[in-house]
């Protein structure tokens, strides 16, 4: 009878949960009450700063990604003005389906139709991670401005359940669509895990227990589900800081034993070089980084990479020069006249810091000597290490604030002394006076500065096809957004066959947003051009789930291959999870003929 019993409950338990789980997304301003039979663990409130944020409701964050600022606690409904939040890399996020937590991401997360986000930085942001997880319930109360969430044994079933349908899911796509795919560790651990769930559902007592090993099993399922693939780049940026050939030769054996095959090395960052330069000292400037006196890194890093089958690309900061302009030879110690400039402080008399770049200084893009000075210098990398690429960074403008945004043309840069005498010779404007709303002029102004940014990305382009070096550069995958606030204009790059590759960051740990990003590139690009993912999912400490998410984004795209930013957040838990069988040889894609992308 008892047993008769149980059945019946757990019926009736798993009805409302599916009615629950199909709720709209204005459920989540109702108030929650917990169903039958159904125990909460723990409720806990918060306080939000501002739903769908204005610049007018919420104008402490005017000048933040996404318009949530410090410790803020920001919800995004689907009558927000973007499909996605536009919040940067620093917060965290849990999108809400009904008003269950189906999903946590990082930044920029599609707001879903029947859903909301709960975008959270700081203090605000240490009780998202406290307190939400997947299978939470949400309740917001619009009248107190306040968010409270459940976390009951409803969420811990949830959470088992999704886990275990999407590792089923990425597994029945391997073996559609790969030849000689072994599902037999994924169905191993998925078996167990489905046994945990029974467990659960009929035992209330240790429900927590069960449902969390259900979850773990869920999510080794995952990690074996996606197979190894021979031909993909597999890559990771790095900021050197090994000072000794031992260290150096330690990381490589490392990062060797845990799948990658492609080095990204910052070489030239804030102004100043890894290695001893010639060019650095012939222009007047620091000769290298203060940290590697007596030791020259990048000929380690590379001759050692090359004994064991790792390729090195440079990784080069181009007009970025760090937040320190006036420490002893720096760059803009000496030339102080290379310095970008923005339209607010267009008359000061120092270089100008760019508040929504870590309070960094840029170099002008439009001034000849700086172009000449970055190409003396690649030129010079490539002549004494004859590196396998070069992988140019912040190729481009300091970021603006949208346009949709009060104040865009004083945020805008390259109002330098050197741009608006060129420009005035050319037009007869000096780009002060160009209002945002003359829009032929202003359509002109842009266009000057993307075609300086591109000039400068031409020039790097004759000097790699010259010395037969594979040429990628870092960009922002929103194209209109890098058009507008950066002055970036890849898709031209791309069509002219300036460059060979695009490494992309995606600043998010949703899957979802990667893929629209993904596919939204490929549109823009030329077919010659190929895309490798750049994930900041490490960075961000996301869950490993996150990361085989996203890789199996990539691979369903039939991309050149991902790099991971970066080595100094490549923490044990994803080295394991890459070992387990996507970096590692133990089941190989053979064939993927299936997959074909559309480009534009």
């Amino acid at each position: 009878m008892k047993s008769l019993f149980r059945k019946i409950t757990c019926l009736f338990f798993m009805f409302l949960f599916v009615q629950g789980a199909t709720m709209a997304y204005d459920d989540v301003f109702a108030p929650y009450t917990p169903m039958p039979n159904e125990e909460v663990y723990r409720k806990n409130v918060y306080k939000i700063s501002a739903i769908n944020p204005t610049t007018a409701t919420n104008w402490t964050a005017s000048m933040y990604p996404g318009l949530r600022g410090a410790n803020q606690l920001v919800v995004y409904t689907p009558e927000y003005s973007t499909p996605s939040t536009g919040t940067n890399e620093y917060g965290g996020e849990a999108i809400v389906e009904g008003n269950i937590v189906t999903s946590l991401s990082g930044a920029d997360s599609l707001i879903p139709s029947n859903g909301i986000v709960i975008s959270a930085h700081g203090r605000a942001k240490a009780w998202l991670n406290k307190n939400i997880e997947i299978g939470t319930i949400i309740s917001i109360d619009k009248a107190t401005m306040t968010i409270t969430a459940y976390n009951t044994s409803r969420s811990y079933i949830f959470a088992a359940k999704e886990k275990i349908e999407e590792a089923t899911t990425i597994m029945n796509y391997y073996q559609k669509n790969s030849f000689s795919y072994n599902s037999k560790p994924t169905k191993t651990y998925l078996a167990k895990a489905k046994h945990y769930v029974r467990k659960a559902e009929h035992n209330t007592t240790e429900l927590q227990q069960f449902a969390s090993l259900a979850v773990q099993n869920a999510n080794l399922a995952m990690a074996a589900a996606i197979p190894y693939k021979a031909s993909e780049l597999k890559g990771i940026w790095i900021r050197p800081t090994s000072k000794t050939e031992a260290n150096i030769i330690a990381s490589l054996d490392h990062l060797k034993a845990t799948g990658i095959n492609n080095i990204f090395l910052e070489t030239y960052f804030h102004g100043r070089t890894i290695f001893p330069s010639s060019t650095m000292k012939k222009y007047g400037f620091i000769e290298q980084y203060e940290n590697f006196k007596g030791i020259d890194p990048l000929r380690i890093w590379i001759t050692e990479a090359h004994k064991r089958g790792m390729k090195v690309n440079i990784w080069f900061e181009s007009f970025y020069t760090g937040n320190k302009p006036n420490v002893g030879n720096s760059i803009l110690a000496v030339k102080p006249e290379w310095s970008n400039v923005n339209l607010r402080n267009v008359d000061a008399p120092l270089p100008i810091a760019s508040t929504s770049e870590h309070n960094g200084y840029f170099l002008d893009p439009a001034n000849p000597e700086v172009q000449n000075f970055l190409f003396d210098l690649i030129k010079e990398i490539i002549s004494n290490y004859n590196p396998d690429g070069i992988n140019i960074d912040y190729v481009r403008y300091p970021q603006s604030v949208s346009a949709r945004y009060a104040g865009y043309a004083l945020s805008n840069w390259g109002y330098t002394q050197y741009a608006r005498e060129e420009f005035k010779l050319i037009y007869g404007v000096d780009p002060v006076n160009i209002a945002y709303s003359d829009t032929k002029m202003w359509n002109e102004w842009d266009k000057y500065r993307q075609d300086k940014v591109t000039e400068y990305i031409e020039g790097v382009s004759k000097i790699c096809r010259q010395n037969r070096i594979f040429l990628t550069a870092v960009v922002f995958p929103n194209r209109q957004m890098a058009l507008e606030t950066k002055q970036q204009d890849w898709t031209t790059w791309s069509d002219n066959n300036f460059i060979d590759g695009f490494t992309p960051l995606f600043l998010t740990c949703d899957a979802k947003t990667i893929k629209m990003m993904i596919f939204d590139m490929l549109k823009e690009m030329s077919p010659r051009t190929k895309l490798y993912a750049g994930l900041f999912v490490t960075f961000m400490d996301g869950s490993e789930e996150d990361l085989i998410r996203q890789i199996h984004e990539t691979r369903k795209l039939n991309l050149g291959g991902i790099i991971l930013f970066d080595y100094a957040h490549l923490q044990e838990k994803y080295i394991k999870t890459l070992t387990k069988s996507i970096f590692t040889n133990s089941t190989v894609i053979t064939g993927n003929s299936k997959q074909n992308c559309q480009r534009r």
